[in-house]
């Protein structure tokens, strides 16, 4: 919620920390299925208008948003942004790394993608592997700081893209409902037709039990 004079909390804990600070977050780390997306969101604050700022006041964690309110701060962020990246990892690529390794290289790709020497890094919650200047890791660092809940906005509003296009692909699995986490009727689902090539057979769900997996 903005202040009296437009900004919001988490523009004021970015602004007490640097003029141009880069955060990044991710979507998806506890699906069964799909990949893991990160985004690097860089501001500088001393080039955004007030009337940008306040156009950002909304900004939280992409989980407290609905669907078109994430869709409408994507845009007003990838145009207010100095930089914005994302990364992208597949189920594949998660079974042969890692979920966690996985999740910190791609946190510290995509912030390497956004910032410069100098910049203020933040990250929600974890460390990311792969910098060569300080990072900042915020507990609840998308409810935050808001270059932290941008990239939790891009991250999510991406992955949920690719999502809905992948249930074109598999119909029958309602990835546009519940983007690969593992609700009811996506185990149901999988025990019906068996995995995708976008499971993570790494994973060890119940919804595996009758197949023989190798991750």
């Amino acid at each position: 919620m903005a202040r009296s004079g437009g900004t919001s909390p988490l523009v004021e804990f970015d602004r007490a920390r640097g003029k141009r600070v880069a955060g990044t977050d991710e979507a998806g780390r506890g699906c069964l299925a799909g990949p893991i997306v990160a985004a690097g969101v860089l501001f500088d604050y001393e080039s955004i208008s007030r009337e940008d700022l306040i156009s950002l006041s909304a900004m939280n964690d992409s989980k407290k948003l609905s669907a078109a309110r994430r869709e409408a701060l994507f845009g007003d962020i990838t145009r207010v942004a100095t930089a914005v990246a994302v990364v992208v990892r597949s189920a594949s690529y998660i079974d042969e790394y890692g979920l966690h390794r996985t999740n910190l290289h791609c946190l510290g790709t995509a912030l390497d993608r956004v910032a410069g020497t100098g910049d203020v890094m933040l990250s929600d919650g974890y460390m990311p592997f792969g910098l060569d200047e300080p990072c900042e890791a915020v507990v609840k660092g998308d409810a935050t700081s808001a270059a932290i809940a941008a990239a939790s906005i891009v991250a999510k509003v991406s992955r949920d893209r690719f999502m809905q296009r992948a249930s074109a692909k598999y119909p029958q699995f309602g990835f546009d409902q519940h983007v690969g986490y593992a609700t009811a009727a996506h185990r149901e689902a999988i025990q019906a037709h068996g995995p995708t090539a976008l499971h993570r057979r790494s994973f060890a769900s119940s919804a595996y039990e009758q197949f023989q997996l190798v991750a």
